[in-house]
This record gives structure tokens, C-alpha cells and sequence, in this order.
């Protein structure tokens, strides 16, 4: 793994600190630049894509306008030099009580992810996650990781349980879909000892 630790860990994008890429058997991962926004349209752009996603562009011109506010929060996955699709990595505070509070400081991460279609079956996908997580515990010096999805997104559940994440809620109508009103919703995460003790098989 070609990264080295950044310090401290507590910024929500404390990932861009490292030294990239972050290299897996077939891909490359990087932190995204404003000069990826046309890459990541072409997948961005689909239906299938953004059928799932809290943010989907309604039109180019939207793409192009909002992508400046969320680049910072992305990774790029890369397959023979092309971007196939990108991971978001957020870290953030976990809950403590007053007096222990800043111990948990920047402890925790939040993931999300999109890839072509044209690449799926391959297993990328689990294989640049699973080095995302990776990288969160060894490197960022993170506790726990966390991901949800609507429990209809059921591609997106069974990659993170791939991954090692075990399912922690199933919330009844609790997410609005745009399209499909208020439906279930499903948390899954994992711990640093968790992945330690065998999440990285």
C-alpha cells in the first residue's frame, strides 16, 4: 500500500494528506481532482447509477455546478488509467459524553460509492472498498466505519457485507426515494478490531 499515515486524523478529509495512489491488484485509487468532473459524468450521468443516490444531477449544467462542492470528499477508482467509478470517504466524530468527548474526535468514517455498470460482475467494486477500509483502519488510525443504503438497493448491502460490515439497523419507511416515496432503510458497519480480527479475508 503506497500511502503514508496523515496526522492528526480528525479532518473530514484527512485521506487527501496521504501520498497516492493507493494501489490494489487491478486498480488505482486517488483523491479526486476538479479535472475529473467530464470522467465522472460519464457513469454519474446514468439512471441505473443515480436511481440509488441521496444526489443524482439533473442535467449536465448541474453536474458541472455542484461537482465543485463535492469533489474533496471523493476517491477515484481507476482501471487501466480510466476512472470507473469513485468511492466518497467522510470521517467524523463519533458520540462521547462531555468529559470524554475529544476521544472521539475524528474516530469514525462514512462510505459510499459508484461505479460504472460496464465494470460490474468483476468483484472492483468489493476489491477498491475493501482497500478503502483498509486504509481507514491502518492508516487514517480510524475505530469504525459506516455505510447505508435503501434496503431496495440490495447490490449495494450485499457489497458491504462482502466487505466484513455486519448489518447494525433495519429502518422501516424511514428514507423518502424520490421516486418511490418512503421506504426501508439499512446501516451496516464495521470496527477496526473487527476487521483485525478477520475482515480483511
Amino acid at each position: 500500500m503506497s500511502v503514508t499515515p496523515a496526522s492528526p486524523p480528525a479532518s473530514p478529509r484527512a485521506f487527501r494528506s496521504l501520498t497516492w495512489p493507493l494501489l490494489t491488484e487491478r486498480l488505482s485509487l486517488r483523491p479526486a481532482e476538479l479535472a475529473d468532473a467530464e470522467a465522472l459524468w460519464r457513469h454519474r450521468q446514468l439512471p441505473d447509477v443515480g436511481r440509488w443516490l441521496g444526489w443524482h444531477p439533473v442535467d449536465h449544467a448541474d453536474w458541472v455546478n455542484t461537482y465543485p462542492e463535492k469533489y474533496l470528499d471523493y476517491l477515484v477508482v481507476e482501471l487501466d488509467g480510466s476512472i470507473v467509478g469513485d468511492i466518497m470517504l467522510s470521517t467524523g466524530d463519533g458520540w462521547g459524553q462531555r468529559e470524554v468527548r475529544d476521544r472521539a474526535t475524528g474516530v469514525n468514517a462514512e462510505l459510499g460509492w459508484t461505479f460504472h455498470p460496464e465494470v460490474g460482475g468483476r468483484g472492483l467494486a468489493t476489491e477498491a472498498v475493501r482497500a478503502v477500509i483498509e486504509l481507514c483502519f491502518t492508516e487514517l488510525g480510524l475505530r469504525r466505519v459506516e455505510a447505508g443504503a435503501f434496503a431496495a438497493n440490495e447490490p449495494s448491502w450485499r457489497l458491504m457485507e462482502r466487505v466484513g460490515m455486519r448489518r447494525e439497523s433495519y429502518s422501516v419507511r424511514d428514507s423518502l426515494h424520490r421516486d418511490l416515496g418512503w421506504i426501508d432503510g439499512v446501516t451496516y458497519a464495521l470496527l477496526a478490531d473487527e476487521w483485525a480480527a478477520g475482515g480483511a479475508a
